[in-house]
This record gives C-alpha cells, structure tokens and sequence, in this order.
C-alpha cells in the first residue's frame, strides 16, 4: 500500500485540525481502506470555552461527511469529559448515547458525531484513525483470520471480537484496551469490521494505519491468495430488452420506479459465472457496514419472469413493517450475462451499491483463495439491520423530486431547447440520456444521473446503439423528448432544391419516427406509464414565408403524433406536443437567419424577437419548463394535446 503524505503538500496545513483534515483525505483517496462515508478519524485538542476555561474537545469525523473530501467543518467537536464519564456506564442505549453525543457538541451546527465517537475518545492517543481496509477485512472472513493476525501483527495491535459497532463496542474496547495494550501497540483490530491506528501526530497515525495495512497485503500476497485480472473477451449482445423488462419487474414489486444499472465488466462476468457463485455470494457481506443483499438469479433473457417471482418470494419471505421495500429486496444481481446489476432509488444508490460490491468480490475471492469466504452469522447481519440507529435512518426523509427513479432520453440536448430540458428534468430528479450530434454532449455535465452520448438522430444504428448504451447505464426509459431539428434560412418555393427539402425532412420528421419506433417497447415499460413530448411550432398552424420544407415537417411530425397518441394509448403511452415560436436563445436562431426571417414579416430584429400578444420574448428555460410539466402528475389525463408557447400569435388565435 502506497504511503501518500506528501511533506510539501503538509505543510500548507499548520493547525492540529487542518493537520486531522489532511491525513483523513489521504486516507480517504484509496477506496480499499474506506468507501462511501465509511471509516472516521478524530483528534483530541484543548481550547478555550466562551468563559475561558480551558476544555478538552475530541474532533471526529461528522455523519454524513466523506474522508476523501472533508473539510474542517466536517468534524463535530464533543466534550471529552463527558465522553470519558458516559464510558463507564454499565450500559446505555444507542439512541441515549447518540442524543449524549449531540447534547454535548461545541457547535449546535456541526454535523452529528460518529457512532464510534466515544471508541476514539477512550483510545490514549491524539489523533486516532478507523478504516475497513479491504486486506484486514479478507482475513478476518476466513475460519483461521484471528490466528493470522496474530501471526502478522504480535503485540502491535490489541484484538477485539466482533461485537456491532455503537456504545457495546465502545464499553469491549475500554475494558479490553488498557489490559492487553504495551509500548508496542500502535493499533487495534475489530474483527469482521476493520482497524484502527492512532499516534501522536497526524502523520504518525496515518504511517502506522498504512503499515498495519500494507502488512496484512504482503500476507495475501505471500498465500497468493489475489486473483489475477480476468483477460477474457466476453462477446457483446443486446441487452436493453431484457434489462427494461427486468427493471419493469422490480418497479412493479417496489410499487415506485427504480434505477437498474448493469455493467458487463470481464471482473464482474468472470464473477458471476463462477461455478461456486451460488453460494460464494450467498454468505453475506465482507462488514457489517456494507449490508448488500445479492441474488442469484436465472438467466434473464431465457427467463425474466423468473427474476419476478424471484424478488417477489424473497420479499414475502424478508418483509418488514419497519422496511420499505426497497430496503428488502436484494440490490444486486450477479447474471452470467448481465453480469453486475445493482438497483437504487437514484443512480446515485445504485453506483454506491455497485462500488461496494466491487469491493465485496475483491474481499469474497481473496478470502476463497487464501482458505475460505466466512462472514459474519446471519444473526449479526440481522442485528445490523434491524439496529435501531437504522431504523431511525429508515423514518427519515423528506418529500423526493417528481421523477425519481425514471429515465428521460432528449434529443438535440446539447444546447437551446433540448439542454433546458435537461435541466429541468435533472431539478426533478430524473436520470437524463442527452442525444446530440455535437460532441460537446458528451460533457456537457458531469454528473452520475445524466450520460450524454454523440448520435446522429438520422443514423438507425447510432440510434440503437445509444438506447442500447443508455438502457445498460439506467435500466428503461420513461420519458422521451423529441426536441432535435433545423430550421433553414428562408427560401422560397421556387427556389427549394429537392436536397435542401430531403435534409430538413429527413432530420424533421424521419428521425422522430426512427426515435419514436425504437424507444416504443421501452416507453411501453415505464412503471408510470411512457410519456413523450414532441417540441413542435407554431409553424404547424401558421407557416411563414419561405420556410416550406420547416412547416411542411413540423406538420407532418404533429399528424405523426396525433396517430401515435391513438395507437400507443392502450400501452399506457401519452404523447403531446408543445409549439414554441421565436425562441431566440437556441443554436437555429443565428442572426443570419434571424435578419431573414424579420426582413420576411417587414420588421426589425428587435420588434420580431417580441412580435406577439403580450410583447414578451420567449426562452428556451419557458418551453422546457412546459414540456417536462407535462410529463408530470398534473398531466397525467391528458394525451394528443397540443400547446402553444409563442407569447400569442395572431394567426395561431
């Protein structure tokens, strides 16, 4: 394991703090020691209270915080006093002990103290640091793990049996710490959990927590216990049908949509077809922190009802009042096909979840090859679950944004119209694909709930194969808008070349059947039913003065609509259009094109740009607003509508 303190870097920090953020992001930058909040760091510092006294004040890591990225604000400062005294107590609940910790915090504002705070306050040494690294982890999941580290470490670190993380664990350490601790130790051990470290100085701490940790390694090593890299080549197919049936199945058993994210990965084909996979990861997790239930599952695209009937004994079988049920189903299934799958709420969920296991297959397959994967029982996972710190988590949580959960594909999204509705459906929480033929697509954001993927709407197979791309990252698609088109400089009908009036057609309306084709079986899908919004104009009811091959498609596309509306309602599909007119802030509207159309109606381009009812100009922020509106609950009786956005326009009236 590569030490990372860097002295030049160190020394921009100079305060105790600064020096306990600094270490904690080292340690968070390796996800083999921590991951996704997990782990914590503190550190023990005198200040002066607001009458003078001095107070000895233990800094630790806050909830909710991430030690690859903490600030010093993310460390909740509680008396150390009282922490001492609420350790000698024979017993104390968890939720009495997290409302001790909370009452006797320094800043009302910080965020709550670690479940382990006292654990570190007991512990005799400045700064303290706790990680799960992957290595301590693997061995302590095999039958021999407590004989093996006590053959690597001797008298360097005191050993705690597994005992589940809050006050309990806190009580062990102190009883067990000052008796078997010497000269020599310079960390602790929970088994079945991971390591502690501790020192004098932060980066004494952190050099011990790396050499504790890179001993474990060399042990693994020396068994040859890591697997190597899988150089298979598995053959690629399509895989959007059966991931959008399966994600059709799983919504229908959560009763709300879910985010089903695959990822075919040689590591993770190479897992899932493993001959011994049915019970390798039917064992339970590599810790406690990381409960994940995983599913062993038939062959999807020979059986997807299987996985149905599945989930559904599974959930019969593990239900709760106190669980939702998406906290019952397993979240990740391991298919010899599919590969990983792993399910959430958000993508969000669903990626942390696909972190964890990757991690958890490291710690499964090194444990096999060094001697046997051996978690903890089924009753400690229980109590886990059903800790009443979680269940307090379980009860939380506010109102979620509208589109949680559901996919929304937009084309053209890379600028104007299309990137507002980007926008707009991200603030409501959906997962967005953005389609564009400008590359700049492709990083227009960065962020996990939106891929944006170059395509040529013109182009069959690019289409499929970013539906195709889209479906594997999210699992469906729910709603669809057709926002991509041209818009020419005027020309007369006397001087309309048969290409030009081909080019406009075929990006106009022949792409938006394509799209509309293809994305029909998936919209089919969608747990709350497809929906699809046409961006239409007003030229559809008041073409304008050399623009025939423009209005003559648009046209088109809203018959093509209206026929859709009739076919695709008995699949629950409701598609509406939306007729902007002069929006002046998207990529069709150059100022060539603009002086052209102003100069066709007689006016100048400022009057033009606001040539309507109300005198009001029109954005590309308004018409997004709209169409994602009617994708929305408040629409959801209405089908084949028809909507102007155009400020009002005398011929359209």
């Amino acid at each position: 394991m590569k030490n990372l303190w860097n002295p030049q870097e160190a020394s921009q920090y100079q305060s105790d703090l600064e020096l306990r953020v600094y270490t904690s992001r080292l340690l968070g930058k390796d996800p083999s020691l921590v991951l996704h909040g997990g782990g914590n760091t503190s550190v023990k510092i005198t200040e002066k209270n607001l009458v003078g006294e001095g107070e000895d004040i233990l800094y630790v890591k806050g909830s909710g915080w991430d030690l690859a990225t903490i600030e010093k604000e993310g460390f909740a400062p509680v008396r150390m006093a009282h922490l001492l005294k609420l350790a000698k107590l024979p017993a104390l609940s968890d939720s009495q002990m997290v409302n001790e910790l909370k009452t006797q915090m320094t800043v009302a504002t910080a965020p709550s103290p670690s479940v382990e705070t006292i654990l570190h306050a007991i512990l005799p040494h400045k700064y303290v640091d706790h990680t799960h690294a992957d290595a301590i982890v693997t061995i302590t999941n095999t039958p021999n793990g407590l004989q093996r580290i006590k053959e690597i470490y001797g008298d360097k670190v005191v050993i705690i049996p597994y005992i589940m993380p809050g006050f309990d664990l806190a009580r062990l350490c102190g009883e067990k710490f000052p008796v078997e601790a010497d000269e020599n130790t310079i960390g602790m051990v929970l088994m079945n959990h991971g390591i502690f470290s501790f020192g004098d100085t932060a980066k004494e701490s952190y050099d011990r927590m790396i050499s504790l940790v890179s001993a474990a390694e060399d042990c693994l090593h020396n068994h040859n216990a890591y697997s190597p890299s899988p150089s298979s080549v598995w053959q690629e197919k399509p895989l959007a049908t059966p991931l959008a049936k399966l994600r059709h199945q799983l919504s229908t058993i959560t009763g709300f949509p879910v985010i089903l994210s695959s990822d075919q990965s040689p590591k993770y084909m190479a897992f899932a077809q493993r001959e011994d996979i049915g019970v390798i990861s039917q064992q339970g997790p590599a810790t406690p922190d990381h409960v994940i239930r995983t599913k062993r599952l038939p062959l999807i695209s020979q059986d997807v009802d299987a996985y149905s009937q599945a989930y559904q004994d599974y959930f019969q079988t593990h239900a709760s009042p106190e669980h939702t049920i998406l906290d019952t189903i397993p979240r990740v299934i391991l298919d010899p096909e599919l590969g990983l799958c792993t399910i959430g709420k958000t993508i969000k969920a669903a990626n942390i979840v696909a972190d964890i296991y990757d991690h958890t297959i490291d710690v499964i397959e090194t444990a096999t090859n060094l001697e046997e994967y051996k978690p903890l029982s089924a009753q400690d996972i229980f109590a886990v679950e059903y800790w009443e710190l979680e269940q307090a988590k379980l009860k939380k949580g506010g109102k979620e944004p509208a589109f949680t959960g559901e996919i929304a594909l937009v084309t053209g999204a890379a600028s104007g119209i299309g990137k507002a509705c980007v926008d707009s459906l991200l603030k409501r929480g959906a997962a967005v694909v953005g389609l564009d033929i400008n590359k700049d697509i492709e990083t227009l954001y960065n962020r996990p709930d939106f891929i944006g993927i170059t395509c040529d709407v013109t182009d069959e197979t690019a289409i499929t194969q970013s539906l195709e791309k889209a479906i594997r990252k999210f699992g469906g698609l729910d709603i669809l808008i057709l926002n991509a088109g041209i818009f020419p400089g005027g020309c007369p009908i006397k001087d309309l070349s048969t290409q030009d009036w081909r080019k406009v057609i075929t990006i106009n309306l022949d792409a938006n059947l394509i799209l509309m084709r293809e994305c029909h079986p998936f919209l089919k899908l969608a747990p709350k039913g497809g929906r699809v919004v046409v961006i239409g104009s007003k030229n559809v009811y008041a073409p304008g003065v050399g623009a025939a091959a423009y209005s003559a498609s648009k046209a088109a596309l809203n018959q093509l609509t209206r026929v859709a509306a009739l076919e695709w309602s008995q699949d629950k599909i409701r598609i509406n259009s939306v007729h902007p007119n002069a929006v002046f802030d998207t990529g069709i509207w150059t100022e060539e094109v603009l002086k052209s159309r102003a100069a066709a109606y007689g006016l100048t381009v400022d009057e033009y740009k606001t040539n309507n009812l109300l005198n009001v100009e029109i954005t590309s922020h308004d018409v997004a607003e709209l169409a994602v509106e009617l994708c929305g609950n408040l629409f959801s009786k209405t089908t084949a509508a028809n909507i102007p956005i155009d400020g009002g326009n005398e011929r359209v009236v």
